[in-house]
């Protein structure tokens, strides 16, 4: 006597709910070993001993990390100038296709109005008797 299916699939059910967790944790404690690490380019001051070796080496830290800060501060201005641009010409091409719209509509209202004036012209003024056939034609 087998396993009955119903079963069988809560187990494999199971064996995959339980392989999916174990690839959760595993995600997780690397993205946490990731964001563990050292800033490249920090150099680690406790391991100096003597005083004046500390402070130079705590001083050559923040003289990195200044660069970097303006680096990353330039960066984002030449972003945000590039973004800026991008915007203003966006704005341009719309107004231009705004211009166009209004163009078209114009010329829309001007043939729709072309249009009705030959069919109101065309229409009879008053009601008319239909004209006899003659006879013989």
């Amino acid at each position: 006597m087998g396993i009955s299916r119903p079963l069988a699939m809560t187990r494999n059910a199971m064996k995959h709910a339980v392989k999916l967790a174990t690839s959760w944790a595993i995600a997780t404690l690397l993205v946490a070993a990731a964001l563990a690490q050292d800033i490249p380019g920090v150099e680690i001051c406790t391991r100096e001993s003597r005083l004046d070796r500390r402070t130079s080496c705590l001083q050559s830290n923040v003289e990195f990390l200044q660069q970097v800060v303006s680096r990353n501060a330039l960066d984002a201005q030449q972003k945000l100038s590039a973004a800026s641009r991008e915007i203003a010409a966006l704005k341009e091409q719309l107004a231009a296709a705004n211009r166009d719209l209004a163009a078209l509509r114009d010329a829309l209202s001007a043939i729709e109005a072309k249009i009705a004036r030959p069919q109101n012209e065309s229409l009879p003024a008053g009601p008319q008797t239909p004209q006899a056939k003659q006879p013989g034609k």
